[in-house]
């Protein structure tokens, strides 16, 4: 060692101690941006004057807020809401703030799963809060006032500290969007079949679709079907989950009938309407597809994306959209089926030509067509449902349960039914489209009380597959 040099323990130690400094005043930036972040990114919900009526539960399938209640049969939530926006958010919320927590810890839980590093989550909640800071710029008044007042009704919010309770309401409202930006995404796979005029019962149409939004099981097994009646607007029903009053299949007592699929053309935007509320703003405003169609217009996309329309009297098209392209709206016809690419002059573009070339849309679209040239007319509630269970290929090849070119994949989330002309809902119970599809009269529906005797709902037979694997499971359990 030369003359006069320090000990060699004290040169690492001056190196640890100006590592430390480093190391800390790195941590501290980061936080320092991360706060930084939160404040400029912090969406502000709108002042209310709200009344809070308490949750009174008449029994263990019924629950009531005000004059809005929740009925729970045969695992499905049967969701009757009513008033202004404020009072619609905050009895939804409070209805099934329960099932709320349990679908957000599952939603939460899978982000964890697949970015095990916190740190890492931190950085991705950061970048999507920068993102998407403007997201409920174009969201109406009414429901901001709505997602405000549910907010409120959620606490205490045991999710808190991810983001803050509105805020996370906001982001959630555009969780399809969301989703579908994502390139890679494996949510595109729905199936709609459409009937009209001779080849529906009554006139109107019958709209089938199964909707494949592969989340999580709990979607399937707890879905909600939701009666809305907002004050000044057409009533309409929704099926979707605890959580989202916004609409995925909805009709309204006009006979308005829209359903959504994924698809994927053009830029995608972090400003526009979720899907789920100009939908719903359809079915709360129009009383024909015409109606439709000009109130949708009036929505800028998010996201590409396809929606089906059709109204009572049978006046069915498909719509075509992606952000800052003007809407195509493509007529149907008597017959038809939909699945998830651009058929209009969206139909070259890169995005969507990979949808044709990396998923199942032209193999689904080929059995449907199948199915829709040889089903009997007209097409019966029960005939559609089993269009809709159809898991062979086409020209009727056998396929392995599960095969993504199915129709009925066996991943649904739910499938309707909806009759244009006779106003009603058949919607699928769980597992996916095995079980019973069950009926709901949508006059009889808006005009219910909780006080009313829960009315037995007419129902289409389970499917044959799920009935044999109930006997087999019956068969082991005498076995054991």
């Amino acid at each position: 060692m030369a003359l006069g040099a320090p000990p060699l323990n004290a040169r690492w130690q001056r190196r640890l101690r100006r590592l430390l400094t480093v190391l800390l005043s790195f941590c501290a930036l980061t936080l320092l941006v991360h706060l930084v972040i939160g404040w400029w990114c912090r969406i502000t919900p709108p002042q209310l004057q709200l009344s809070t009526p308490e949750l009174v539960k008449l029994n263990p399938e019924l629950r009531r807020v005000g004059n809005s209640y929740v009925r729970v049969r045969n695992g499905l939530f049967e969701v009757h809401l009513t008033g202004s926006p404020e009072e619609i958010g905050f009895s939804h919320v409070r209805l099934l703030r329960e099932e709320m927590v349990e679908n957000e810890g599952i939603l939460l839980g899978h982000f964890e799963k697949a970015v095990p590093n916190w740190l890492l989550r931190k950085l991705l909640l950061d970048v999507a809060q920068i993102g998407y800071r403007h997201v409920s710029d174009q969201m109406s008044a009414d429901r901001r006032r709505e997602i405000a007042a549910g907010a409120l009704a959620f606490q205490p919010d045991p999710f808190a500290h991810f983001f803050p309770t509105y805020q996370r309401f906001a982001y959630l409202n555009a969780l399809y969007d969301i989703s579908l930006s994502f390139e890679q995404s494996p949510l595109i796979g729905c199936t709609t079949f459409v009937f009209s005029a001779g080849a529906a019962p009554q006139g109107g149409s019958i709209l089938a679709r199964n909707f494949d939004f592969e989340v999580d099981p709990i979607f399937d097994r707890k879905k909600a079907v939701f009666f809305v009646q907002e004050t000044g607007k057409i009533p309409f029903a929704s099926v979707a989950w605890p959580g989202l009053v916004g609409v995925v299949s909805g009709i309204n007592a006009e006979g308005v009938a829209l359903v959504v699929h994924g698809g994927r053309a053009g830029v995608t935007k972090t400003q526009g309407v979720p899907v789920v509320h100009a939908l719903r703003d359809v079915l709360a405003r129009a009383r024909t597809t015409r109606e439709a169609l000009a109130v949708l217009k009036q929505a800028p996309a998010l996201v590409s994306h396809i929606v089906i329309i059709t109204d009572a009297s049978g006046d069915a098209v498909k719509v075509e959209r992606a952000p800052d392209v003007i809407d195509t709206a493509i007529p149907l016809g008597n017959a038809a089926a939909v699945t998830n690419h651009f058929t209009g002059p969206l139909a070259s573009d890169p995005k969507n030509l990979g949808v044709r070339q990396n998923t199942s849309t032209l193999a689904r679209e080929a059995r449907g067509k199948e199915l829709v040239n040889d089903v009997l007319r007209p097409v019966t509630p029960e005939a559609a449902v089993a269009l809709l269970r159809d898991r062979q290929g086409s020209g009727g090849q056998a396929l392995a349960l599960g095969d993504r070119n199915a129709i009925d994949a066996l991943i649904a989330t739910h499938g309707v039914v909806l009759n244009t002309a006779e106003r009603t809902l058949w919607v699928s119970l769980a597992p996916h489209l095995l079980n019973h599809f069950v009926a709901f009269d949508l006059r009889k529906a808006f005009s219910e009380s909780a006080e009313s005797p829960a009315q037995s709902l007419p129902s289409i037979a389970q499917d044959a597959l799920l009935i044999e694997n109930e006997r087999l499971e019956k068969k082991q359990e005498l076995s054991r």
